[in-house]
């Protein structure tokens, strides 16, 4: 599945948002400043991407100045950036707790996402000569809103597989303390029509996690670990749609089927066929850390449940549709059986 969109320059880019600024200085605790240590860390980060080829960095602030929250993410939607990351730092009354969390787009926020999606788009009618330049492409009509629902939906899906990235890379090389991957509503994610997180480096309200955000050395370790974060997500998305190359994606990637579905030993020739064939569009009931079985009544009585664990998350799918009639029809059947965020996908 993808939904990446090239830049004029032909290259990836990205745009870092140091959170906070000016007159915001955002959590502060044991002389530890969130707006100064986000800036300092985004600014390596970008520092480290801009090292690497075919990369393109830019920046809602390189000082320290305030920026209002609506207009960030209208940075990334302006120049149709790649990914959007937003860099902060987290605290509590409790000096306790500590640790790494990333964010990505709550599911109860996709429809002002969507909105956003159109209005932005809505600025064609204002070129000359649009229709000839976007060759019929017209926001307000259903079709072309299913198609920005879908790349919507999967800039979602891509949001989590750069945020477990960010994870992976926090304790696997740093051995940092992770909170993990989450979804919440954030206006500053939910408003960008790319995929993006926003990466809480740790909590300034714990003294020695604190420090370590703090020092120029904490820093740089934590940025490098975003930037090839970054890189990675580039390399195994961006480069196979250039190069129409799925073969290292479908490696990575274990699709089941649910296997009460079809009974093999009584199933015709034809049956099998039909088993083996994969349509265009499916439907996504939910993403998950726990493996479920795809008999079980987590499913409510969904038949022709298939998943994807990748990244440590397990997707679950349901059904398989050759057109997009067939795959609203199915979404439809989702809903009504409970799954209200259920979306459709193409592969």
């Amino acid at each position: 599945m993808t939904a990446f969109a090239q830049s004029k320059s032909g290259k990836f880019v990205v745009v870092l948002d140091a959170g906070h600024g000016g007159k915001d200085p955002g959590n502060s605790y044991h002389g530890y400043v969130e707006k100064d240590i986000a800036l300092k860390t985004t600014l390596k980060v970008g520092d480290f991407l801009k090292d690497e080829k075919d990369f393109e960095v830019v920046y809602t602030r390189k000082s320290d100045v305030f920026i209002e929250l609506v207009n960030r993410p209208k940075v990334a939607n302006k120049i149709n950036a790649n990914l959007f990351v937003s860099i902060h730092c987290n605290s509590v009354k409790n000096f306790e707790p500590a640790g790494t969390e990333t964010f990505v787009m709550g599911l109860s926020r996709t429809d002002m996402n969507m909105e956003v999606a159109k209005n932005e788009n809505s600025v064609i009618f204002l070129e000359d000569n649009y229709k000839k330049t976007y060759e019929g492409f017209d926001p307000h009509k259903p079709e072309t809103f299913l198609g920005l629902k879908i790349i919507q939906e999967e800039n979602l899906n891509n949001s989590i597989n750069l945020a477990s990235g960010i994870q992976d890379n926090f304790t696997s090389n740093l051995n940092r303390k992770t909170r993990g991957v989450k979804q919440q509503p954030l206006w500053v994610l939910d408003a960008a029509y790319m995929p993006g997180v926003l990466i809480e480096l740790g909590f300034l309200s714990n003294k020695e996690e604190g420090e370590f955000l703090n020092s120029d050395e904490g820093q740089t370790k934590m940025a490098r670990q975003i930037a090839d974060a970054i890189i990675s997500y580039k390399r195994e998305n961006f480069n196979e749609l250039v190069l129409a190359n799925d073969t290292k994606k479908s490696a990575r990637k274990e699709i089941i089927e649910d296997k009460i579905e079809i009974d093999s030993s009584k199933s015709s020739s034809k049956d099998k066929e039909d088993k083996n064939s994969s349509g265009k569009y499916k439907v996504q009931l939910f993403v998950t850390s726990r493996k479920r079985d795809t008999r079980s009544s987590d499913f409510k009585g969904l038949r022709k449940i298939t998943y994807i664990y990748e990244n440590k998350l397990y997707k679950y799918y349901f059904g398989s549709a050759s057109n997009e009639d067939d795959a609203r029809k199915l979404c439809d059947e989702a809903k009504d059986k409970g799954f209200t965020d259920a979306f459709i996908v193409s592969f």
